[in-house]
């Protein structure tokens, strides 16, 4: 293997190795990262079964892993506004309610996408 071929398995390693470290510490101290996760498990399966075909499964899986990414985002600017301070400030929380915002549209996203695809199914 080249220098170059070593450097790069390295850094994939080592980001792999910071992805992992990132998401062991989001599960030891975000609870609702944990609850979302808890759907996950669940929701991944059950998009396999109902989903009718690779694209309604890809929404379905894709739509639920979004509210995860999302709220690894939100936690990341949660601990980097509560790094800053501990003293209320106007746009510190207003950063952290943004974020907030967004996995509630995350959400919004997610049981949409499944309420189209399923309801339409069994309305029909």
């Amino acid at each position: 293997m080249t220098n170059a071929a070593v450097g790069v398995f390295r850094r994939l390693v080592n980001a792999t190795r910071n992805s992992i470290n990132g998401l062991e510490a989001g599960l030891r101290t975000q609870p609702a990262l944990r609850y979302e996760l808890y759907i996950l498990v669940i929701a991944l399966p059950a998009a396999w079964l109902l989903g009718k075909g690779a694209v309604e499964r890809a929404l379905m899986i894709s739509s639920c892993l979004l509210v995860v990414v999302v709220e690894l985002l939100n936690s990341a600017i949660e601990v980097v506004v509560d790094r800053i301070g501990s003293e209320h400030h106007e746009l510190s929380g207003r950063a952290k309610d943004l974020a907030s915002s967004a996995v509630l549209f995350s959400i919004i996203l997610a049981v949409t996408v499944w309420a189209i695809l399923l309801g339409d199914r069994w309305l029909r």
